[in-house]
């Protein structure tokens, strides 16, 4: 089993003896808007993530360090001495919402499902030559060659392989029945998303452990709010509207931090901002193209503009920051923040650019994508760009990146993941559809390598194919701010906030 080899950051989790939580209350949280859908597998948006997971489950997860651990599964699976057969067992007694029993033809339907529409599936799928149900309770997954990610695949709730019920396959979901510790009440667009505690809910013996171990079940409900301007946010932690306010400002963290009802919690680093490019139609096809945006831009002033103190950011070129086993400098020289549109401009020339408008894709929901939009948008038009800045909700982002016809740039970000093959661009159905011969060879080698120490060096690989294609722009590294009540507890910073261990003091 392959997993993380994270050597500095860990989901950071506190002793839950300290205190004696208690059951029943209900839980408001503010989040960035309206999630575009509760169906996590056709979604690679964290905020459906962030709600879908108390909902929807997987065979596996991450527990506190990073590593792979069981979730629906009954342990880890047993891997075939030439990697190629996966056998998984499974837990038994769990329940549907719906009150059904789940058993391995669930799991093998919803796998199905999984590398049908969802763009880690898909990602899987060309390495998966069956998924069979061995017994009710044991499921048996053939590659075609060893496939290293597959676990941690299988494990993100992001793109998720989630496990639903058999009968409830519908390429769009209408049912939205998972075995989580809650269960979907009501939804009201742009108003609340209602939770509420699933009576049936097994949950894994033991300690809790990052996203893994137990999940109790403390609240009645968890109420999701879209709040999207960020301002208000801020302003809404500060009064102790919300008992959780994901994503605010990092410059609101002292006055968040002065606030009697609220205090401020900082996930660090969290990860890093990125420019997607759409590779595969419009100006961005051309690669020369591309670098020549990549030339022009000051990642440095663009954080700043973004995060304001260096207390918050750092510039760094490369995929995982210093302190990850995966970090690697490899082909970053001279091509990150280099700041040079005059000599972007004249890259610009020899590509033929003849001033057709470039699509940069953004939402103020979170603000810091917008400020450094408006600062690359600058650098751009000293490059001879003509620059069309499209800001929409997170919503409709998420919609509209889905067309390859209707944008250029689109600016999203990512926390370090466990596992680079999670990282969504590195999928050639990803938005962005980055797909070369180079692409190939290196992600191919990596995800087929099963040795970690191996792995670890045909990363770099990787990362030169990332910008030797200009696939994709990392910005830097930025920490990441939200405010919870100091009533809450069982809430600890996580990419993904969750609310199943969460309870409030009385």
């Amino acid at each position: 089993m392959v997993t993380a080899l994270l050597l500095g950051t860990a989901l950071t989790v506190l002793p839950s003896g300290l205190f004696a939580q208690e059951k029943g209350g209900i839980v408001d949280v503010a989040t960035i808007g309206e999630p575009p859908t509760l169906d996590p597998m056709s979604s690679t948006a964290d905020l459906v993530g962030i709600v879908t997971q108390h909902i929807f489950e997987t065979l596996y997860t991450f527990d506190k360090n990073w590593n792979v651990t069981p979730l629906l599964a009954d342990s880890l699976p047993d891997i075939s001495a030439d990697g190629k057969t996966y056998t998984i067992k499974l837990r038994t007694g769990i329940k549907f919402h719906d009150d059904t029993d789940m058993t391995s033809e669930d799991v093998v339907a919803s796998l199905a499902r999984w590398e049908k529409i969802a763009s880690r599936g898909k990602q899987a799928a060309g390495f998966i030559a069956s998924i069979e149900a061995a017994d009710p309770a044991t499921v048996k997954i053939t590659l075609t060659q060893p496939y290293a990610p597959l676990a941690s695949l299988l494990a993100f709730n992001n793109s998720a392989a989630i496990i639903i019920p058999s009968e409830k396959q519908d390429d769009v979901m209408k049912d939205f029945i998972g075995t989580g510790p809650y269960m979907l009440k009501e939804r009201k667009a742009d108003q609340y998303i209602q939770l509420t505690r699933f009576e049936g809910y097994k949950s894994r013996a033991g300690e809790s452990d990052g996203y893994g171990g137990a999940r109790h079940q403390y609240l009645d409900e968890i109420r999701f709010v879209p709040v999207p301007d960020p301002n208000t946010r801020v302003e809404a932690a500060v009064s102790g509207q919300y008992d959780y306010v994901d994503s605010i400002p990092v410059e609101s963290f002292d006055k968040v931090k002065a606030s009697a009802s609220t205090q401020p919690i900082m996930l660090k680093p969290f990860g890093y901002p990125v420019f997607v490019f759409n590779t595969a139609e419009g100006l961005n096809k051309d690669v020369a193209v591309r670098k020549a945006i990549r030339q022009a831009l000051s990642m440095e002033d663009m954080m700043a503009a973004a995060f304001g103190s260096p207390d918050f950011f750092s510039l760094d070129g490369a995929i995982y920051p210093e302190a990850y086993s995966w970090h690697t400098e490899a082909g970053t020289d001279g091509a990150y923040n280099v700041a040079d549109p005059e000599g972007a401009a004249a890259a610009l020339k020899s590509a033929g650019y003849n001033g057709e408008p470039l699509r940069i894709l953004t939402s103020r929901q979170y603000e810091f994508h917008y400020k450094m939009a408006q600062v690359a948008a600058e650098y751009l038009k000293l490059a001879g760009f003509t620059v069309d800045m499209q800001v929409v909700d997170w919503a409709t982002l998420t919609q509209r990146r889905a067309d390859p016809k209707l944008w250029d740039v689109y600016i999203t970000h990512s926390p370090f993941l466990p596992e680079p093959a999670l990282i969504g661009s590195l999928s050639t159905s990803s938005p962005g559809w980055w797909n070369t011969p180079a692409r190939k060879a290196a992600v191919d080698a990596f995800t087929s390598e099963v040795d970690p120490n191996r792995r670890v060096a045909l990363f770099a690989d990787v990362q030169k194919a990332i910008y030797d294609d200009a696939a994709f722009m990392k910005i830097g590294n930025f920490n990441a701010v939200a405010a919870k009540s100091t009533k809450l507890e069982g809430v600890d910073p996580a990419p993904w906030p969750f609310f199943w261990n969460a309870s409030i003091t009385k």
